[in-house]
């Protein structure tokens, strides 16, 4: 062998050695960093998420801290960051998978790494795991949010054997946890009671949630949790990991406690009923999760993921947001042209944007009356509205208010014309009995020619009216008797479901980008971060009584920002009116109130609380939230906006005690304020003919607001409170 071969043979075998070597892959945020580590064996591990270390070179050194080794009689248990299943490890896998051959083993092992800086804030790292008997692959992607502190985590699986791989499981993500204790915090639903709110201790065996409704599939259970390390966090201290997943469909969360010391986390669609058959050189890309580490408690995770939401993921979620005045507690189904031009006068006469006609307006052959007939059937009704949508959006703009429209595209009423024409397009089971939930059944999205017929009926809407400023879409159906009439592969069906309506919502949104729209489904009960990509904002529940809306407007504050949450006062709760328009201040206000039959105080009094509102409405929307007082644990609940500057703040308060109380003993404390600022507190939005018994003149550093605190008096007889911190120049 010659010298120059002899050189060569050793660069080779120290680069084959080196592949082999352990690697440490940093997935870091501002302050949080989650470690990836190779082991001997090659198999990428998750070794730790927690606050960055002072010293990036001390990483590779955790790795050896962890003195779990399996005995005898133990479960081979790595810390996988990705666990495929049907070899060593048997505890819950991410991936389960059929290879064309029919072996279900499946080996995954690193093979490289790679990184891109989309920006200075945005760093994509992709990891390349392969299975070395198999022309397999999963590629981890991390897309992390370097000032938000969040990452964005999900698979994209592709394989090129001699033939079809089936999936049976596919996981966004394995996250690996390890502490004493985990407390999960998550949140169940139902019609006019969602997210009620729960926490537990996550003892042995497997805790999972997840939905196989098809649509509306938080209506059980929400897809957005936090888990505590070691003890229940609290608002401002305490390990957390806020966690929710981007998918409008079928989703599952398995919470897996292991070996005394370990959680493992893994989230992704729900693989309930649909075994996906992967075709060669076909990349399935599995739905994103979105994760936050707070080591200052739930407060802080909620305004990671609430700023993560504004800056990249909610449409248009640094942007305005327009009031609304909506008709359906008004009139219902029984209108007209008459009817509704006067209610665009009283939308101009409230001060509020838009005027937003809901359901009942189409249906000729079966007049949409009620809710058993005309839906899907987008034709005006002409006994209704003889001049037409067209007419209406016209006389919005004439009256000074824009006009917005309610509509319901993915269901069908069994009693209209596209049932009778189109039975191919509905989803159902020829051979067994039609169930409907609120006489509807689900239109098939999995089929093109139906995603197109929705793209059209919203074109065709903006066509007509081309002032149209608001799109109110809603979802009301789950899907019964799952089955696509023109599907060849029915295990595909809940995925190509979501697949069709993404296809449909990505079209509308290409030619009109800007339009609002609420994401709405008889109540909170489809809101994820997938679908608000699309939608401007949802509707949290149909439940608008002001004080079971505090409670649920509270839980959705965890994970989704303000901006975001559309909050309407109704007739629903016998509250006085301050009472309502306070709590719905506390996101996006609306109304659905018949205006002229309001007292002379009250239209007063609506009047100047938007004009209120449109005066702090930027720092409820933008700034940051800080709950102050827990409703479910204090007589009065608190919660506050700060902007950026930490100039100014809003401050709410509402009386929550069932039984009497002499409100508000001890000052509640204020937080996010500069301590060296001076500050004025001002009671505002008050009922015409009260005072406020604040003293608005008196001075308050920012240090004493939040160590002492500041008495709202709020209390049986003044039972919400809006106060306006404002700092001196």
């Amino acid at each position: 062998m010659t010298k120059k071969h002899f050189i060569f043979s050793l660069l080779f075998m120290a680069v084959r050695l080196s592949s082999f070597a352990q690697q440490t892959i940093e997935i870091a945020t501002k302050n949080n960093v989650l470690i990836l580590e190779t082991d001997k064996d090659n198999t990428l591990l998750s070794t730790y998420i927690g606050k960055k270390l002072e010293n990036t070179a001390e990483y590779p050194g955790i790795q050896a801290l962890d003195k779990y080794k399996p005995g005898s009689d133990d479960l081979l248990n790595k810390r996988e960051a990705y666990i495929a299943s049907g070899s060593l490890n048997l505890m819950e896998p991410a991936l389960t998978v059929s290879h064309a051959d029919g072996n279900k083993s499946t080996v995954l092992t690193f093979s490289e790494v790679k990184t891109e800086q989309l920006d200075q804030n945005r760093k994509l790292t992709s990891i390349v795991l392969k299975d070395q008997k198999y022309k397999f692959q999963v590629t981890l992607k991390y897309l992390a949010y370097f000032n938000e502190n969040v990452i964005e985590q999900w698979a994209e699986i592709e394989h090129h054997e001699k033939g079809n791989v089936v999936l049976y499981k596919y996981a966004s993500a394995n996250l690996t946890l390890s502490g004493r204790k985990f407390f999960l915090k998550n949140q169940y639903s139902g019609a006019t009671r969602e997210m009620r709110s729960e926490e537990q201790q996550l003892l042995h065996g497997i805790k999972t949630i997840d939905s196989k409704l098809g649509t509306r599939t938080n209506l059980l259970h929400s897809s957005s949790f936090m888990v505590s390390i070691d003890q229940p966090a609290t608002e401002d201290m305490g390990e957390v990991i806020a966690g929710s997943l981007a998918w409008t469909g079928n989703f599952k969360l398995d919470f897996e406690t292991f070996d005394e010391y370990y959680l493992r986390i893994t989230a992704g669609i729900n693989n309930f009923s649909s075994d996906y058959t992967l075709k060669a050189g076909e990349n399935f890309i599995t739905p994103r999760f979105v994760y936050t580490y707070s080591s200052e408690g739930k407060g802080l995770a909620s305004r990671n993921l609430q700023n993560w939401a504004r800056n990249y993921q909610l449409l248009n979620g640094k942007g305005e947001r327009s009031t609304i005045l909506n008709n359906w507690e008004t009139t219902y189904f029984d209108f007209n042209d008459e009817k509704l031009n006067e209610l665009t006068k009283d939308t101009k006469k409230l001060g509020v944007d838009v005027f937003l006609l809901d359901d009942g307006w189409f249906g000729n052959k079966y007049p949409r009356n009620g809710s058993t007939s005309g839906l899907v059937d987008w034709q005006y009704n002409r006994q209704k509205l003889k001049n037409g949508i067209s007419t209406l959006g016209k006389e919005a703009t004439a009256n000074g208010v824009k006009f917005g429209i309610w509509i319901e595209p993915e269901m069908v009423n069994p009693k209209s014309e596209l049932y009778e024409n189109h039975p191919d397009w509905i989803i159902r089971q020829l051979e067994r009995k039609e169930y409907y939930m609120r006489n509807q059944l689900v239109l098939d999205l999995t089929n093109p020619k139906v995603q197109d017929f929705i793209y059209k009926t919203v074109d065709d809407i903006f066509k007509e009216v081309p002032e149209l400023a608001f799109i109110k879409w809603d979802c009301n159906s789950l899907i019964y008797n799952a089955n696509s009439p023109t599907l060849k592969n029915q295990d595909h069906f809940y995925i190509e479901y979501i697949r069709g309506l993404n296809s449909v919502l990505e079209r509308i949104r290409k030619k009109y980008p800007k339009t609002p729209m609420m994401l709405c489904a008889g109540g909170g009960s489809r809101v994820d971060y997938a679908a608000l990509k699309y939608f401007t904002e949802f509707w949290p529940s149909d439940n608008t009584n002001p004080y079971d809306r505090i409670f649920i407007q509270w839980e959705y504050s965890y994970y989704f920002p303000s901006v975001a949450v559309d909050n309407h006062i109704t007739d629903m709760g016998k509250q006085p009116i301050k009472f309502k328009t306070d709590v719905a201040m506390m996101g996006k206000l609306g109304y659905d109130v018949r205006v002229n039959e309001l007292s002379k105080n009250d239209l007063l009094f609506s009047q100047n609380a938007v004009k209120t509102y449109n005066s702090f409405k930027d720092i409820v929307w933008h700034g940051q939230q800080y709950r102050l007082q827990d409703p479910y644990e204090n007589k009065i609940a608190s919660i506050a906006y700060i902007n950026d500057a930490k100039d100014q703040a809003i401050v709410f308060n509402y009386h929550v005690a069932t039984l009497f109380t002499n409100g508000v003993i001890l000052p509640i404390k204020l937080k996010g304020l500069d301590p060296a600022k001076k500050y004025k507190i001002e009671e505002i939005n008050l009922y015409p003919g009260t005072k406020s018994p604040i003293d608005s003149a008196k001075v308050y550093s920012g240090d004493f607001l939040m160590k002492v605190g500041f008495n709202p008096e709020v209390n049986a007889y003044r039972t919400s409170v809006v106060l306006k911190v404002q700092a001196l120049n």
